[in-house]
């Protein structure tokens, strides 16, 4: 079954860190350039960062520039999303998503671009 399942959330504190996992089963995500994205309630899904095939990001959203980085584990099929400096506007449900048409040194941050996504992980945090 070809899928993408996202892992690691959970409910952490204000000014805490989590570290999200993006696993492939079906395919392998060498050749694709992932992208990390988030939907609040009531909010349409925004783009947070991403990582191209060479393992680059070349976009960050404002808002998690210096908190966020993507990365990616070929060997196990795997894309991380580390979150540092957890605050108050972060909760929302986290997707990843594989794009076959990102290139070495590009990743896209619009959810078009995008053609697999996962089932999303909960991030809550605690007030």
């Amino acid at each position: 079954q070809v899928q993408l399942v996202e892992s690691g959330g959970g409910l952490v504190q204000p000014g805490g860190s989590l570290r999200l996992s993006c696993t492939a089963s079906g395919f392998t995500l060498d050749y694709y350039a992932i992208g990390w994205f988030r939907q609040a309630p009531g909010k349409e899904r925004e783009g947070v960062t991403c990582v191209t095939v060479n393992g680059d990001s070349t976009y960050s959203a404002d808002s998690v520039q210096g908190r966020f980085t993507a990365s990616r584990d070929n060997a196990a099929n795997t894309v991380y999303l580390q979150m540092n400096s957890l605050n108050p506007e972060d909760p929302s449900v986290y997707f990843c998503a594989a794009d076959p048409t990102g290139g070495d040194h590009f990743c896209s941050s619009s959810v078009y671009s995008y053609s697999r996504w996962g089932q999303g992980t909960q991030v809550p945090v605690s007030s």
